[in-house]
């Protein structure tokens, strides 16, 4: 039987990528099927996607997806600053930034500011285990107050939520999963997809290693029995018919900027998306109760991207021919005359 294609006439298969050496069971190889399979449903063309990372376990899985896409594995905490300059060269491209906690909430704290604050038109995915895997287990700036490691110690210091931060800076799109929830994990993705500007997705990606054991609040099991999802979502493309099964419950839809439509069912709470200030109070209130709350945490649509506060115009820059470059002399005339 042939393998089943999309709307691109693709099938799975021209999505994968090299075989994941990462430890089996790795929450992040679960990130990396969600990858795979949201791309295909949404008919993405491999050739057009742009994936860049930095350094660590989480920066090693973009070479496990979409083999025929563009790559860049940056200097560690830097992605950012690739990304954005490849954007801007490029936004044609689809931009795909991973990272981890210690890459992000680290070393790269620096370029992640900056990178949500400019609402680059890009997806970034935190794959979070609040450990830092490839030297040996230390906490990393986003495991919580008291969690312990697999040595016995305490975490003594804050967290640091970078949803709430994100929020804050002036990101479009944020939301929170975990890995081992993959029907949230490809609607975010999906709906990250299809937004203009910064989509950012932090998933948390149990450490089967260093962070999956009694105390950690990073685990699978502290993950499954803490998680609370503030809404079922179910992303529904433009170009796909529109069937949503309504159970029970208040159903909410956002357009979005290419005229697709993200539906978001309320259950048990009201919660509202697009309200900044009760996006970074849940997120408070959840740290508080020890609870992990996850979905679509914000979204706002009438911000501009970094292309659009820059002016740039519709031709990607690198595609631009000396001839567009170079003014005629009675431009340049123009423009010299209005420094008069």
């Amino acid at each position: 039987m042939d393998a089943a294609k999309n709307r691109a006439g693709l099938t799975k298969n021209d999505y994968m990528g090299k075989p994941s050496t990462l430890c089996k069971g790795c929450g992040h190889d679960s990130i990396t099927a969600a990858i795979i399979e949201s791309y295909f449903q949404m008919g993405v063309k491999p050739h057009m996607v742009a994936k860049v990372s930095g350094i660590g376990c989480s920066s090693k899985t973009p070479t496990y997806f979409i083999d025929k896409g563009h790559g860049f594995n940056s200097v560690h905490g830097r992605m950012p600053a690739v990304a954005t300059g490849a954007k801007i060269a490029n936004h044609d491209l689809i931009m795909l930034g991973v990272s981890g906690d210690g890459d992000t909430a680290s070393i790269g704290m620096g370029q992640f500011c900056h990178v949500m604050r400019r609402n680059v038109d890009m997806t970034y995915i935190i794959e979070n285990n609040g450990t830092y895997g490839l030297t040996k287990g230390q906490f990393s700036a986003t495991a919580d107050q008291g969690a312990k490691a697999k040595k016995g110690t305490d975490n003594p210091y804050p967290v640091i939520d970078t949803c709430a931060m994100a929020i804050e800076l002036g990101a479009t799109f944020v939301g929170r999963s975990f890995s081992g929830d993959r029907k949230q994990v490809i609607s975010l993705l999906k709906a990250a997809l299809s937004h203009k500007g910064m989509a950012l997705l932090d998933i948390i990606s149990p450490c089967v290693t260093f962070n999956n054991h009694e105390g950690s609040t990073k685990s699978y099991t502290y993950c499954k029995t803490h998680d609370m999802p503030l809404h079922e979502l179910g992303y529904v493309p433009a170009f796909d018919p529109i069937e949503v099964e309504i159970k029970e419950g208040e159903i909410r839809d956002i357009a979005l900027h290419d005229g697709s439509h993200l539906t978001l069912k309320k259950l048990g709470s009201d919660y509202d998306p697009t309200n900044k200030m009760k996006a970074i109070m849940n997120l408070h209130e959840a740290r508080q109760s020890k609870t992990l709350a996850t979905g679509l945490l914000y979204f706002e649509k009438d911000q501009k991207d970094l292309a659009g506060i820059l002016n740039v115009c519709d031709t990607p820059l690198s595609k631009l021919q000396q001839r567009d470059l170079v003014p005629s002399r009675e431009t340049l005339a123009k423009v010299m005359a209005g420094y008069k």
